[in-house]
Parts: structure tokens; sequence; C-alpha cells
């Protein structure tokens, strides 16, 4: 077994799958605000893609992607963001944006050089601590303070870890916070990134996501040194056709590639077509990002009511949340799975996760209604206790 599994804590979701069997097992209705998997169906456009798309004869994907999703996502990109990508240098489709969030640093990290820090905020997604990990870097997490606004602040740290720093990992929208970043953070990030000669990576899965300004992308601001993750799972509700893709500097695009087909990724054919018919869509989207501000708003109230301190959500599907009093975050997530309420403990996220739980607005509106009303109740009697 590879040494590092054996020291390496167990995939916080996993810990929630196990506690949503338990539950299961008792017989009791589940409300699972833990994962960041929404129950809206899937646009029946998609669906219809897909199962037309299904061959008689199954064969391997390239690496590559298909010429007309890789169209299909530059078209999007320059409307949504005002930037060109050219399909053929600039964009990778993926299986969703995990796997090659993944992958990256196992083609970028040298581990016998000096430059092998990878610089990411935490609380954090975890595959950026765990993929540095497998490619032998130095995972280097900055704690995220509420006073910054949860931006990951590389103005603060020393000259001396910069020149040592290979990567750096940016997620606007942020999960879990649920924290946004203007275009000027976007502009200050990327000119210190170039000073010292760091590829910025930004997560931006959750651009789509929104309810007031319309979140930007790295690449609006340059491309040297710059790669974006996007996917589908949430602004599609594709989480289970896992695709996405890559895209950016060209130089670091043709070295990925280069290296992908040892990873042995790449989404269905039928999948890809699915997804290119998702990309030339916007109206499905639009559709989601009211759904779920009704179920933000269900939750504000809720929230308020409790006397429960939060972030306020301006994008995700996420509430970042501070838990009562006199309980730690895991004992209060303890305490909701006995009324069948399932959420994540800060600390799932890794350092400055203490002290906060996250719920992931994926029941529907009416679950969420029923969910408020069993959680007074668990509330109840976590006063009484």
């Amino acid at each position: 077994m590879n040494k590092l599994l054996k020291v390496m804590k167990p995939y916080p979701m996993d810990e929630l799958i196990k506690a949503k069997e338990n539950l299961k097992k008792q017989g009791k209705k589940i409300y699972d605000f833990g994962t960041g998997d929404p129950k809206e169906p899937t646009a029946t456009f998609i669906r219809e893609a897909v199962k037309n798309a299904i061959p008689e004869v199954s064969q391997y994907p390239t690496v590559k992607g298909r010429k007309d999703l890789r169209e299909a996502i530059s078209n999007w990109f320059v409307k949504r963001f005002g930037v060109k990508l050219d399909p053929e240098t600039e964009i990778i489709p993926s299986a969703g944006s995990k796997e090659a969030i993944f992958h990256f640093p196992l083609v970028f990290i040298e581990e016998e050089s000096d430059k092998k820090r990878v610089i990411y905020g935490t609380p954090a997604y975890p595959v950026y601590e765990r993929g540095t990990l497998f490619a032998g870097g130095a995972p280097n997490p900055v704690t995220l303070k509420f006073e910054d606004n949860f931006l990951l602040r590389l103005d603060k740290i020393p000259s001396s870890i910069l020149e040592e720093t290979k990567i750096v990992w940016i997620n606007y929208p942020h999960n879990p916070t649920g924290a946004v970043a203007p275009k000027s953070y976007f502009e200050d990030i990327y000119e210190i990134c170039k000073e010292y000669d760091i590829i910025l990576c930004s997560d931006e899965c959750y651009t789509e996501i929104y309810f007031e300004d319309k979140p930007p992308s790295a690449l609006q601001i340059g491309r040297k040194n710059v790669v974006v993750f996007h996917s589908l799972s949430k602004r599609s509700g594709m989480t289970g056709y896992r695709s996405g893709f890559v895209a950016g500097d060209e130089k670091i695009i043709k070295e990925y590639l280069r290296f992908r087909s040892s990873f042995g990724v790449g989404s269905p054919e039928f999948v890809q077509i699915g997804a290119r018919e998702a990309w030339k869509d916007e109206n499905h989207v639009c559709e989601r990002r009211k759904i779920f501000k009704k179920k933000k708003e269900i939750f504000e109230e809720f929230f308020k009511n409790e006397g429960l301190k939060f972030l306020d959500v301006k994008a995700t599907f996420y509430f970042w949340v501070k838990v009562p009093e006199g309980i730690s975050s895991k004992n209060y997530a303890l305490h909701l799975l006995k009324y069948g309420i399932v959420v994540s403990p800060g600390e799932f996220f890794g350092k400055g996760g203490e002290g906060f739980f996250r719920i992931a607005l994926a029941p529907s509106v009416k679950e969420c209604k029923e969910a408020v009303k069993v959680w007074k109740e668990a509330h109840k009697t976590l006063k009484r206790s």
C-alpha cells in the first residue's frame, strides 16, 4: 500500500456515506445536506442527447475529447467571460473537475526540485492537498480568515515561501464557505504569481451558481501560467455524468495533454455529446439558480430565527454556519444525525473549519421546508441538554 494512504485520514465524504447508511438501516427519513449533490433532475434535453448518442459498439474516447465539445466550451467561455479560447490548443475536456484537479500536480510537480510547494486556502476542497501529496509536492495550507472575506492572501506570505512555490490553488466562489472574490482580487494574485513564476490554478466549478454579480474567471486577467477548471456537475446537475474541462495557458495545456493518456481518463463519447448540448444552453442553468435561491431563502430565515451566524450567500449552494455556543461542530453534526439531518462538520475541510458546519442545498425545496421543522425540534432538545 502507498505509505501516504496509511497516514491519510479517510476522505471526509466517506464518513458521511457511512453515517447515512446507518440512518437508512434505522429506517429514518434522511435530509442530506452533507454532500454537494443536488437532487434537481438533469434537464430533459441533456438526458435525451446522451440516450440518443449511446452507440451499438462502444469504443475508447480520445484523451483530447471530441472537437465539437471543445468548440462548444470555447463558444460558451467567450459568451460568459469574454475570453476566446482556442479549442485545439487551450481546452481539454475532463471527467469532471475532481480527477483533473487531482492529476494536475502529478504532471507539474518535480519531487526533487526546491520549487515544489503547493499553496491553497483552508478550509478547502480536500483534493488540492491529496493531489499534492501523491505528486510528491509540499502542501502549504493557508488558513482563510473571516476578516479577509475568506480570500487567500498571497501578499501576506513571505517571499521565501513564494520562491519555493510551484502551484497556487484558488477557488472562488468558494467551497466550503461560499465566499466570492472581486475581479481586483484576481488581478492582485495574478501579478504575484507572475512575479514568482507560479502556476495559478483556479477551480471555477461554482461560477454559474450565483445570486448577485456574475463571478469572474482568472482567465479574464491573463493566460500566462493560468489554468482554470470547470465542471457541469453544479452548473447543469450532471454530477453523475462526470464532465468538465481544463483550459488556459497553451504551453501548460500541451504538457498536461501529453501525460493525461497515462491516467486513462476521459468521459464516454455519449457523455461528451450530452455535455456539448449542456454548454450550448443557458435556460436550464437559470432555472437551477431560481431553485437554489428558493432554498437559500428558506435557510436564511431559519438560521436568523435560530440565532445562528452565517456567511452571506452570494454564490454556490453552500451555507457556512457557526455552531451554537458550547458544542463542537462534530458533536453538533452528530446531534443532528439523530434526527436524520446530515451536515458536514467544518473540520472535514481542514484547519480553519473548526467551529463551523457546512450545509449543501442538495435536497428539494419541499424537503428543505420539512428539514427546517425537524431541525427546530433538534435545537429544542439541544437547549434542554
